[in-house]
């Protein structure tokens, strides 16, 4: 019969000295109480905590900064950041060119430390993706602190680990996209509402509006999600009057919301002259970006053409992930998506329910520290587990960052809880080597998915559980005992962190690529993001007949923008914005630039000039028309290629507006 190990008596606030490293990350209750104390103001802190939180920051560095200078430029972001690196204005309102013709199809909040990055160190792939990398490691500061105010430094300590193994969060530090920021800015805001929480102060609800108002200048309405999870932990847990408490709430709520619409509020107020077009949108509006393009359309898939949004990719119509998955709680549970955020699903379950029971047994006050980390964290948790669920994610795994610091806060409160059960003995004590059991069994559930990806990972994680559950076993052997929930917490552990640990390797993740661990059909450099010799000699054409006009060429859709501006900065029109759908410029607008010599040429590929290809039903697809029609096609030879898959179109001063007689035909040889 298994017979948990108990532990002698020891007078309190004493620590007992770990016997080894994992024995200082789970002290030995200190009472029968049923809640994890958390730490008090003033109350000294273990010796073993800094190291061990200075070795899980280290693993954190290492994983998100190693193979740095072998970043890749992403495509989209790259030529970004490059425009917003040229002038203020750019940077203000995140051009996509330095031209300042249209922004990028989200606020740029996301891409300013990236743009400052690249102005100190220089325009490289490496100066692009480190700031999300500090973000990370910060994050993982800010979650053991925020977790151990709440449930002691034990839990702190294994959330912080968790976190740092989660896939999800090992991508996010070596990408360029918008969550690593966004993820660290919630926290800021959860930290400053632990405070108010603990002191009933309105000042530090009111900073956490702040980070929430800066929050969504990275992904926009997504950053109001954690609002409730915030409000009620408050109003449920601030020792104060409630009618104090929801004045404190209202005031937090109203600077979160002008902080949140400030940059909106700019662009409106900047005459459309001034700024440049605003992607994504029909009508050149804030709203239409925030609201129509980003919410409506890109997350519900809708068309919202009334709020000012460009119509919707079919991609976008279908928020699934995975055969059968759909708009529901299932798609969470999807290899996509848990792979990368999902390992300790159990766990967390077991730290919200055994939370939640403990605080029912023992009647907690409402000003219980513990009650208002477990409404803080469950909330959180269920809010973006629904909104995800519910929302289109298409792929983009990259935005659970949010949800992974709530799987690893309850995660490292559901470990400590029940490593607390076992020691005190009785019919809970079983609820350790039966939450081991099940994660394993999960972990290698999702494995299955995969079963050329490293194979031997299930046979190691089985043989570890395997080992837990025997030194489990042994009776009144402390040492034992603590190997074997060593064991457990490797077995457990040891998946996601081989997972992780696969960012390490070029074959499975580059650094500044989207933020996917794991396999994936990923190629190493992106071809987007340089010039080929054919576009060099196009180039330097380009630039030796400009003369005086403002744009080196007019090119459809972002993905012919970025090579000329991501390596030689060079100021091309991007028509149709990111999606093609944008109308900017309008055929209006163009026939003005070609006719007031500000624009000269314009490239389109053989395919876009002969049928519009991926702007059917666009203004884009009109002008393309309009130049085939009009423009004279320079010989490839003029420029010194032999390639003919590309078109140059000559649209100076030679043309007359009048259509080409039909004799005349354009050379599309290969």
């Amino acid at each position: 019969m298994l017979t948990p190990h108990r532990e002698p008596t020891r007078e309190r606030g004493t620590e007992p000295a770990p016997a080894c490293a994992i024995s200082g990350v789970l002290p030995r209750p200190r009472g029968g109480g049923s809640a994890p104390p958390a730490p008090r103001t003033g109350t000294p802190r273990p010796t073993y905590e800094l190291p061990v939180l200075l070795g899980i920051v280290a693993v954190a560095a290492v994983l998100t900064l190693w193979g740095l200078d072998d970043s890749s430029f992403h495509g989209f972001y790259a030529a970004g950041v490059r425009s917003m690196t040229d002038n203020p204005v750019a940077f203000l309102f995140g051009s996509f060119d330095p031209g300042n013709t249209i922004t990028i199809d989200k606020l740029p909040g996301y891409l300013w430390p990236q743009a400052l990055s690249a102005l100190v160190f220089g325009f490289h792939p490496w100066a692009l993706v480190l700031p999300q990398a500090v973000e990370g490691m910060a994050c993982v500061v800010l979650l053991h602190g925020l977790v151990r105010r709440w449930a002691g430094v034990p839990a702190g300590l294994l959330a912080a680990g968790f976190l740092t193994l989660t896939p999800v969060f090992v991508g996010l530090g070596r990408s360029v996209t918008e969550d690593s920021p966004f993820t660290l800015l919630l926290l800021l805001a959860a930290v400053a509402t632990q405070r108010a929480t603990e002191r009933g102060r309105g000042h530090w609800l009111l900073l956490a509006g702040v980070w929430v108002g800066l929050a969504f200048q990275c992904k926009m309405l997504e950053a109001w999600a954690v609002l409730p999870a915030l409000a009620v932990t408050y109003l449920v847990a601030a020792p104060t009057a409630l009618r104090r408490r929801l004045a404190h709430v209202a005031l937090a709520g109203a600077v979160a919301f002008a902080v949140s619409v400030s940059w909106m509020v700019v662009a409106t107020l900047t005459p459309a002259s001034d700024r440049p077009y605003l992607d994504g949108t029909t009508d050149n509006s804030a709203y239409g970006l925030v609201v129509g393009y980003n919410f409506l359309t890109r997350f519900h898939g809708l068309d919202a053409a009334a709020a000012g949004s460009v119509a919707p990719n079919e991609s976008l119509r279908t928020a699934g992930t995975g055969p059968g998955m759909g708009d529901s709680v299932w798609k969470m549970f999807s290899p996509g998506i848990a792979t990368q955020t999902g390992w300790l699903y159990p766990l967390a379950v077991l730290g919200v329910a055994g939370g939640a029971w403990a605080l029912w047994r023992r009647r907690a006050a409402r000003t219980d520290r513990v009650l208002a980390g477990y409404v803080l964290w469950a909330s959180w948790l269920a809010t973006f587990f629904l909104v995800f669920s519910f929302g289109s994610v298409t792929g983009h795994t990259y935005y659970m960052g949010v949800v992974a610091v709530a799987l690893a806060a309850m995660g490292g409160a559901g470990a400590v809880r029940a490593w607390r059960a076992w020691s005190r003995g009785g019919r809970r004590a079983w609820v350790l080597p039966g939450v081991i059991a099940v994660n394993l069994a999960w972990c290698v559930t999702l494995t299955l998915w995969y079963p050329h990806f490293f194979p031997w990972f299930v046979p190691t994680a089985a043989a570890l559980g395997l080992v837990a559950l025997v030194l489990s076993c042994i009776r009144r052997r402390p040492r034992l005992v603590t190997a074997g929930l060593a064991a457990g917490l490797a077995a457990v552990l040891f998946i996601p962190a081989a997972w992780s640990a696969s960012a390490l390797s070029l074959r499975y993740n580059q650094p500044g690529s989207l933020a996917r661990v794991g396999p994936t059909n990923h190629r190493v450099g992106n071809p987007l993001a340089k010039l080929g010799p054919t576009r060099e000699r196009l180039l330097a054409y380009l630039t030796a007949h400009q003369g005086g006009a403002e744009y080196l060429a007019a090119v459809p859709g972002w993905w012919e923008a970025a090579p000329y501006i991501i390596s030689a900065n060079a100021h091309v029109l991007p028509m149709g914005g990111f999606t093609g759908r944008a109308p900017h410029p309008t055929p209006g607008r163009f026939r003005e630039l070609i006719d007031t010599g500000r624009l000269r040429y314009v490239i389109l590929k053989r395919a876009q000039a002969t049928r519009s290809l991926g702007h059917a039903g666009t203004p884009t697809a009109v002008i393309m028309r309009w130049t085939v029609g009009h423009c004279t096609v320079v010989p490839p030879e003029a420029y010194g290629s032999g390639d003919h898959a590309e078109a140059l179109y000559d649209c100076g001063p030679h043309h007359d507006g009048r259509p080409r007689p039909k004799h005349v035909k354009v050379s599309h040889r290969r």
